[in-house]
């Protein structure tokens, strides 16, 4: 596990025990990221776990992960992307001015599932066999469209009924 994850794994535990909202509680979120980072740069120099090479990354990377969505939070900053669209986990695309670019980012399914949950907490939504598709809005007023694999791989020819 390399130095960012393995802060990350520290902070996701200290949410659990503080009890925190990382969507809600932001400046308490960056604060307890910000110590967190510090804490482990200061073990990490008297050996036995690898270094940070930059700190100011990794705190940004850690609260991606823990209070935004992760891999996807750089296109969400980024006022030139139109569009962000997930063909498979690993096929991420992005839009810039009408353009579609296929991006180096790589999800795992469980990935995409928790970012998902993530992205539709705040509006009350849920997607599953019952509800296989949903359309909801995020907290910045971004929509969100959401199809699950099931339904977008299968297709079926019923019989007419007699």
């Amino acid at each position: 596990m390399d130095a960012v994850r393995t802060v990350e794994s520290e902070v996701r535990e200290l949410i659990r025990r503080s009890g925190l909202d990382p969507t809600r509680d932001l400046r308490e979120m960056r604060q307890l990221v910000d110590d967190a980072v510090a804490d482990y740069d200061e073990r990490s120099l008297h050996g036995g776990l690898p270094t940070l090479s930059d700190l100011g990354e990794a705190t940004k990377s850690v609260l991606d992960a823990v209070a935004g969505f992760g891999p996807l939070q750089q296109y969400l900053e980024d006022p030139s992307i139109e569009e962000i669209w997930i063909n498979e986990p690993s096929k991420v695309f992005v839009a810039r001015g009408g353009t579609a670019e296929l991006t180096n980012t790589i999800l795992t399914a469980d990935e995409v599932r928790d970012l998902v949950e993530r992205m539709l907490k705040s509006s009350g939504r849920r997607v599953d066999l019952s509800s296989p598709f949903v359309d909801a809005t995020l907290p910045d007023g971004s929509r969100l469209h959401v199809v699950i694999p099931d339904i977008t791989g299968t297709a079926r020819k019923c019989p007419q009924a007699p």
